[in-house]
This record gives C-alpha cells, sequence and structure tokens, in this order.
C-alpha cells in the first residue's frame, strides 16, 4: 500500500474522531495527517514524512489552538437584568441621601440611595447607577466635563 495512503486514512480516521468528540486537537493532528501525506506524494521518504507530521502537528498545535480555543471559549460579555443597569444613566425623582430616594432609569422608577453615605443629592441631578443591591439602585451624580 502506497505511504500517502497510509497517511490520508489516518487523517480520515483523525477528523472523524473530531467530529465525535469536539476537541478540535483531533482535526489539528488530521491536517498535520494531510501534510505527510503531501510530502509521501512528492516521493518523499518516510523519514521527511515524519517530520512533514511532526513539524506541522508542532506548528498548529503551538501558533492555531491558542488563536482558535480563545474564539471558541471567548463570549462576549452581555449583561442582562439588573446587571445591565449598572452604568446606565438616571434622574433623581426624590431626594436621595444614604437611606431613601427615587430614580427613573430608562422608563423604570427604582427605589435608591446614595452610593456616598455623606453625599445628599437633590431631586432632578443627572445621576449614573454604580451598583443595584437588591431592588435599590445606589447613585451618584454625574460629574461635570472637563473644561476645555
Amino acid at each position: 500500500m502506497q505511504s500517502w495512503l497510509l497517511w490520508l486514512i489516518v487523517a480520515a480516521v483523525l477528523g472523524t474522531a473530531e467530529l465525535m468528540t469536539a476537541t478540535f486537537d483531533l482535526l489539528l493532528l488530521a491536517v498535520a495527517a494531510l501534510a505527510a501525506a503531501g510530502t509521501a506524494g512528492l516521493g518523499l521518504g518516510t523519514g521527511f514524512q515524519v517530520v512533514a507530521f511532526a513539524a506541522t502537528a508542532g506548528a498548529l498545535i503551538t501558533l492555531v489552538r491558542p488563536v482558535a480555543r480563545r474564539h471558541l471559549t471567548g463570549h462576549p460579555l452581555i449583561r442582562t437584568g439588573v446587571a445591565a443597569l449598572v452604568g446606565r444613566e438616571a434622574v433623581v425623582l426624590a431626594t436621595c441621601d444614604r437611606d431613601t430616594g427615587r430614580v427613573r432609569i430608562g422608563g423604570e422608577e427604582w427605589s435608591a440611595r446614595s452610593y456616598d453615605p455623606d453625599l445628599l443629592i437633590p431631586a432632578g441631578t443627572r445621576v449614573d447607577v454604580f451598583a443595584i443591591e437588591g431592588a435599590t439602585a445606589l447613585v451618584h451624580p454625574q460629574e461635570e466635563p472637563w473644561p476645555n
């Protein structure tokens, strides 16, 4: 049997195993087996085929695998629920102090209190939501923009 055909069989077995495990590592080894099959197809000896397989596998595992893993496992940060309110702008409806207050976040009215316990925030002030504790928004007045 031709050696290039053996390498193609190895690549097919590794590719099939990759479909069953979905690890991505076996796919890289299957590509390396295809590189070895190409080397065998050029008529080079077994030593060159093994070196082609090892070099291609090593390069793919060290260069491609980390990038692919990062793309496959890195999920975009999507904030939902009350976590999506943190960082939003609100308007104070009732004076906020360390214990009580009301704000409008978007179209909803929330109980609120000042993030800084020593700060009194009057009604009508635009604030940023720093955190949500239970059903209470912790707010702080927006800072003035830097002068030009």
